[in-house]
């Protein structure tokens, strides 16, 4: 069964993504050629701390950053480190907020300098099959409404959607029921109803959907080496409409 959160405690998610929101600004602030994705991190921990709140990433299931930073061909949970931007790269970043004992999940890629026109195109893609998913967290909507607009979206652009990684929900635990494709039919899976909250994350390959896991045992990148993207929110199911609840106020 799909938990509901109460006014109270989707308030209190809303400042962990008003914190969440605030770090993926400062960071996509100074996202350029040299930065490197450790210093990145480093600037992401400085302000979670600064704010009394806690990475949420780091130390889950032994995840050593405070930033999932997953360049180029990098899909998703990409460790930060030495690795220095260059022209032309876009750069996943996601990061999440633990305060009170509650969750704030987002991402969002960014280009770094001047980057080609197909891969503007897919972070524009990427951006709005997240929106397309987000309009249909509504109240008597079905759960693979989600899934289908991200589908509708990304894939008549020619690009693909990711299977094996998907959205969930999200509450006093980062990962909770139910998981959220980002791809299926319309008009099934459970009713959508007030006080439901979910992390929706398109994930879109500029090729095959297929991926991998490195050695590294975290990092996830594209099979055929194409470009991916990663765009996300944490979003509550309100009478009044979605509510996205990782944004600054």
């Amino acid at each position: 069964m799909i938990g509901r959160k109460s006014r109270g405690e989707i308030e209190t998610m809303r400042e962990a993504g008003r914190i969440t929101a605030r770090v993926l600004r400062e960071l996509g602030e100074i996202v350029a050629p040299s930065v490197t994705t450790a210093e990145l991190d480093e600037l992401a921990q400085e302000i979670v701390s600064e704010e009394g709140a806690a990475a949420a990433f780091k130390g889950y299931r032994g995840f050593p950053a405070s930033i999932c930073a997953s360049a180029n061909s990098e899909v998703v949970h990409g460790i930060p480190g030495s690795r220095r931007l260059v022209e032309g790269d876009i750069i996943s970043i996601d990061f999440g907020v633990v305060l009170d004992g509650y969750y704030g999940d987002s991402a969002r890629t960014f280009a770094v300098g001047r980057i080609s026109d197909e891969a503007a195109h897919l972070l524009d893609t990427t951006r709005d099959s997240l929106e397309a998913g987000i309009s249909k967290c509504v109240p008597g909507m079905r759960l693979y409404d989600i899934s289908h607009a991200v589908q509708t979206v990304v894939e008549p652009e020619g690009f693909s959607v990711v299977r094996e990684y998907v959205g969930h929900g999200i509450g006093s635990e980062m990962h909770e029921e139910p998981q959220i494709p980002n791809f299926g039919p319309a008009g099934k899976g459970p009713t959508l109803k007030q006080g439901m909250v979910f992390a929706i994350e398109p994930m879109v390959n500029m090729g095959e959907a297929a991926v991998r896991a490195l050695d590294d045992g975290w990092t996830v990148v594209t099979m055929d080496g194409s470009l991916s993207a990663h765009f996300e929110h944490t979003v509550a199911v309100t009478d009044e409409g979605p509510l996205v609840l990782t944004v600054e106020r």
